[in-house]
């Protein structure tokens, strides 16, 4: 059932049951040690069909966050570090397009790197080309890839301001983006958190007004962040503020503050994870139409 665009469901009804099937997998031990053999075999069903119907979940989790970590450990490289390390010796230097393919190959092939992806990186350039703005700003560089998207579809004379909390991560996307061609005057980047950066746009970074907002950080900071930029009058009316994983993991009350405070116009384009589409996710439109 979807309403004003947005779909409602049960997901924390259906993350608890991933969880719970996951820890039946993980230590199936722990369980039957606090029940009766009788008990586990009658659970045993459930945690088998939970498996199978949530596959999907569960191959996640393992490339994201099992095999992410036992890789961190052994080479002491964050992921970001690894893919740049591959693009360095696969990718045609100031050629974006290409950075990005071999991005989006490595991420496939080697090790999944959690990005935006093509599908949702499409809309993204889509979206950006559309509304031509002079001044972006984005909350999440990560590594670096929905910064190029931006930049490539940046108007001429456009800026990108982009925010980085982890300095490591920040270092990666930073040689990423100057990799690509792309110099400070088009693409800046900003190492620090999103909630002590907006309040001084103005004042320290010269930015009265932000045309578009991608928020890519963490989706429980959205409404946190929105509501900064609203507070200190940096969205002109009209102005665009997209957010990913608006699904998956999913930003309920983001969405249910944008659909319900009557300061936005609100869409929502569906899409999967990148080489999980099972895995229904996508990214929020608002368009801002002023404090009402």
């Amino acid at each position: 059932m979807r309403r004003n665009g947005w779909e409602k469901g049960n997901t924390n009804d259906k993350q608890w049951w991933v969880w719970v099937s996951l820890s039946a997998f993980l230590h199936p031990r722990a369980l039957v040690g606090t029940m009766s053999p009788a008990i586990a075999l009658a659970f045993l069903p459930l945690v088998v069909t939970l498996l199978v119907r949530y596959r999907h979940y569960f191959r996640l989790l393992v490339r994201m966050v099992l095999l992410r970590s036992l890789r961190d450990c052994l080479s002491g490289l964050q992921i970001e570090e690894r893919a740049f390390s591959y693009v360095l010796t696969h990718a045609l230097p100031g050629d974006p397009s290409h950075i990005l393919t071999t991005l989006d190959h490595w991420s496939s092939h080697c090790e999944y790197l959690g990005h935006m992806g093509p599908v949702k990186g499409q809309i993204l350039m889509r979206l950006v080309e559309e509304k031509a703005p002079a001044c972006v700003l984005e909350l999440g560089t990560h590594c670096g890839y929905s910064t190029l998207l931006i930049a490539r579809a940046l108007p001429p004379g456009g800026r990108l301001l982009t925010v980085e909390w982890n300095p490591r991560t920040a270092a990666v996307a930073e040689k990423l983006i100057r990799l690509a061609g792309f110099d400070e005057r088009t693409v800046e980047l900003i190492v620090s958190s999103s909630e002590e950066v907006i309040p001084h746009l103005r004042t320290q970074y010269q930015l009265s007004q932000v045309d578009l907002v991608l928020l890519a950080h963490r989706p429980r900071r959205y409404l946190r962040d929105l509501q900064l930029l609203e507070a200190h009058a940096l969205l002109p009316a009209g102005a665009t503020v997209l957010a990913d994983h608006a699904l998956f993991p999913g930003a309920p009350r983001f969405l249910q503050y944008a659909k319900s405070c009557g300061r936005y116009r609100c869409r929502l384009h569906h899409t999967g994870l990148p080489d999980f589409p099972a895995i229904k996710d996508g990214i929020a439109q608002l368009t801002y139409v002023g404090p009402g």
